[in-house]
């Protein structure tokens, strides 16, 4: 089963991505987390195996790393909250845009973003994922780049300022900061602002103006990076799980498409995944779900609920291949699902966490061929067979221990992997 997203993935991209290999968003083209075909990726790596390059960031994150062509980009902060034993001043708090040469891990130029306005204090999951979680988006010629209340701002791929947009800086009663990444479509960048304005904002990319804006209060305590798909009738469709909502949004024009009424409860960080049939979505906390529903119609399409689940996710986005969904979630589980019918067709503890289970992967699964890579948080990268039974092939580890919690970036010879210390090049 083809996922349907791959047949817009190069619609929504520029002329120049199409011209070079890229890795333009958060979990890649299409937001399929799979590496291009024919990519020879290791299987195994350490501090003097298929380590190309190392290079130090100036502070933690949680984004992934994007790039095209020779350009890497990667966001981290600093300032404030950078550890708990050295939490600092909140006004400190500054973010960081860093551009790397693909090829030796240069810093070939670093912007520095400050604050704009006072984000939420360092407590509670903030102190999990901290202030650089939305993952930078490219379209070739300008990098997009989210940082919550403290606003939107789009540079040249060389690193010239083009423009900045506050998109709000309210809080929820949660307090827990942003984690959604901006989504280009066309000539606009979208940005989830749950937590900043209860609202999707739709700007141009090349003027900054605000194009739409779809409200909600259910929205907040809606932290996932919106996906784009084809409807039936040959639209284009923007969807987006929040809780006891999954909806799908004209991305043109912010207008409503359909809606259907879901279980899954407030803390919704997982994107959907999408396929030729069906739309899954993941979440809640502290009671889970995960759902499954049938794609079509317009209005309300609750009644194309197929199934829905208590074996889901928290944190990680699972991902699509064949007929299944794989993943590992926060709690260290290997997961293979249908998607048809939601059966759990395996689930198994991943072995190896030296640490507490609790929360011990942030980052979403990545698929290269027929193998799976998890990226644990503290207890390196682990990789699985590509098939329900997920057998273990494999965990490498670097002397790095900080957090390791970005998703990773897949070229066709090497993937890149960002911790709060530093970004590695992991290729033979």
């Amino acid at each position: 089963m083809k996922t349907i997203v791959s047949l817009i993935a190069m619609s929504v991209l520029t002329g120049i991505l199409a011209a070079a290999e890229s890795w333009p968003q958060f979990r890649g083209p299409g937001g399929l987390a799979t590496s291009p075909d024919g990519a020879a990726i290791p299987l195994e790596w350490g501090e003097k195996k298929n380590m190309k390059w190392k290079t130090p960031m100036p502070g933690p994150g949680s984004s992934s790393p994007v790039f095209v062509g020779n350009r890497l980009f990667v966001t981290c902060y600093t300032g404030y909250g950078t550890s708990p034993e050295k939490v600092g001043s909140a006004g400190d708090l500054g973010r960081t845009l860093i551009c790397l040469d693909r090829g030796d891990g240069r810093i070939l130029w670093k912007k520095s973003i400050e604050l704009a306005n006072p984000e939420d204090p360092y407590r509670g999951y903030l102190m999990e994922h901290g202030y650089a979680s939305s993952t930078p988006a490219t379209d070739g010629e300008r990098v997009f780049v989210f940082t919550g209340k403290s606003g939107l701002h789009v540079y040249t791929i060389e690193g010239k300022p083009l423009w900045s947009k506050s998109v709000g800086a309210q809080s929820s009663n949660r307090r827990w900061g942003s984690a959604a990444s901006p989504l280009l479509y066309r000539n606009l960048v979208i940005i989830n602002a749950a937590d900043e304005a209860r609202s999707l904002i739709a700007f141009d990319k090349d003027s900054g103006e605000e194009k739409w804006r779809y409200q909600s209060k259910e929205l907040e305590l809606a932290f996932a990076t919106p996906q784009l798909t084809v409807a039936e009738d040959g639209s284009d469709e923007m969807v987006l799980s929040i809780p006891h909502e999954l909806f799908a949004l004209d991305p043109a024009t912010g207008k409503r498409k359909w809606l259907a009424r879901t279980r899954v409860p407030g803390n919704v960080s997982p994107s959907v995944v999408i396929t030729d049939d069906m739309i899954c979505a993941f979440g809640g906390y502290p009671r889970k779900m995960s759902i499954g529903l049938k794609r079509g119609g317009s209005g309300d399409v609750t009644g194309n609920l197929r199934w829905d689940s208590k074996v889901t996710t928290y944190v990680p986005t699972p991902l699509a291949y064949g007929k299944n969904l794989y993943w590992v979630n926060d709690s260290a589980e290997a997961i293979c699902m249908e998607i048809a019918t939601g059966k759990v067709l395996s689930k198994k503890t991943v072995e190896g966490i030296a640490r507490s289970k609790r929360f011990s992967f942030y980052a979403s699964m990545v698929r290269v061929g027929e193998r799976l890579y998890a990226v644990s948080r503290h207890n390196g990268t682990f990789v699985f067979e590509a098939n329900p039974g997920m057998k273990q092939i494999a965990q490498n580890r670097f002397d790095d221990r900080s957090d390791f919690s970005g998703t990773p970036a897949l070229s066709k010879d090497a993937l890149y992997l960002r911790s709060g210390k530093f970004v590695y090049c992991i290729s033979e």
